[in-house]
């Protein structure tokens, strides 16, 4: 049986679920789950675990992802990206980059952000993007995400609107297509998204991502360089050290007092 974490490459017009369906077929195991979803238009970095490794996927959930977006200000769409229906279009050429980074600025640190009806929160039972095909909306609470940094990388003219690369690393939970929009509208002009890549997932990085192409080959030679350790998905936590009267409760499944760890338990892995 195949245990462990896989840092795949997800390519443009498929879903995360296309992937994890893709790798059951080639790795012959039911078990298998991602570790974040990315739109069908967007690409990159995409942790998936096998086997038991699964287990594990609420650990690595939690670490922050960064991300390279390109926007169009001055334009709105019904989806808050390019596939959508256009909802305004605003001439903005003459907005200076200052102001486009000042206002991004506005938009660093803890945020509130009501999730887009394309995405994938559950609403009585029903995932929104299946509401929203339906062209039905629904109000939606708002949460707390937080974004460590909006970084403007390059801004250019595209007569009447301005498109915008930027840098973006988040907390779990962030729409990147809704910050832009907020931002947008923050702007005063609108923006939505228009290209996406992820670059990094915890410690799951882009530049040793594998293509499903790559994957695929290496199976086929009859190695698996592309599988990682269990400890792939866990490296961002801190090693804790146990003193040996607790070993026993901790592996049998038994919750413990930080009281009664070894007093070396600050140890960072990786």
């Amino acid at each position: 049986m195949v245990v462990g974490f896989i840092n795949i490459l997800k390519p443009p017009g498929c879903t995360s679920h296309d992937v994890v369906q893709r790798l059951r077929r080639l790795l012959q195991q039911k078990r298998i789950g991602h570790g974040g979803t990315l739109d069908p238009l967007a690409v990159g970095v995409l942790p998936v675990a096998v086997g038991k490794a699964t287990r594990l996927l609420e650990y690595l959930q939690l670490e922050e992802k960064s991300y390279r977006a390109e926007f169009i200000v001055g334009i709105r769409t019904d989806t808050q990206d390019l596939s959508g229906r256009v909802l305004s279009r605003v001439a903005c050429s003459e907005i200076k980059y200052e102001d486009l980074q000042e206002a991004a600025n506005y938009f660093t640190g803890t945020i509130k952000q009501v999730p887009p009806m394309t995405s994938a929160v559950h609403f009585r039972g029903q995932r929104l993007y299946k509401l929203a095909r339906q062209g039905l909306e629904v109000e939606r609470p708002a949460r707390e995400v937080n974004i460590k940094q909006f970084r403007l990388v390059r801004c250019w003219r595209e007569e009447p609107y301005i498109r915008v690369m930027a840098d973006i690393t988040c907390s779990k939970g962030t729409y990147i297509r809704t910050l832009g929009a907020d931002w947008g509208d923050f702007l005063g002009y609108g923006a939505t998204l228009a290209f996406l890549i992820r670059s990094r997932v915890g410690n799951f990085k882009l530049e040793e991502a594998w293509t499903m192409e790559e994957i695929e080959a290496s199976i086929d030679r009859g190695d698996r360089q592309f599988l990682l350790p269990l400890a792939a998905g866990l490296s961002h936590l801190p090693l804790i050290n146990l003193t040996p009267k607790v070993v026993k409760p901790v592996v049998n499944g038994a919750a413990v007092k930080l009281a009664e760890l070894a007093p070396t338990a600050a140890i960072k892995m990786g």
